[in-house]
């Protein structure tokens, strides 16, 4: 048997922050997180390994819309 993992649903302060994928011009590693609008920082969230994950993502933080990818 096959069994859904149950994803717990976070949230973020979308008035400072906004969802962004950081991908690596060298390896192409994919990162998803979140950068400050104010200072530019990037916080490191999870590793996008494949499309799965990022679905993951996108459903923990309760994310419709397409997320900036940045390099």
């Amino acid at each position: 048997m096959f069994f859904k993992r149950r994803i717990e649903k976070k949230t973020y302060d979308k008035s400072s922050k906004k969802p962004v994928i950081k991908s690596s011009i060298c390896n192409g590693e994919q990162v998803a997180g979140f950068k400050d609008i104010a200072t530019g920082a990037f916080e490191e969230i999870m590793l996008i390994k494949n499309q799965d994950d990022l679905v993951e993502f996108k459903e923990i933080y309760g994310i419709s819309e397409e997320i900036e990818k940045i390099y």
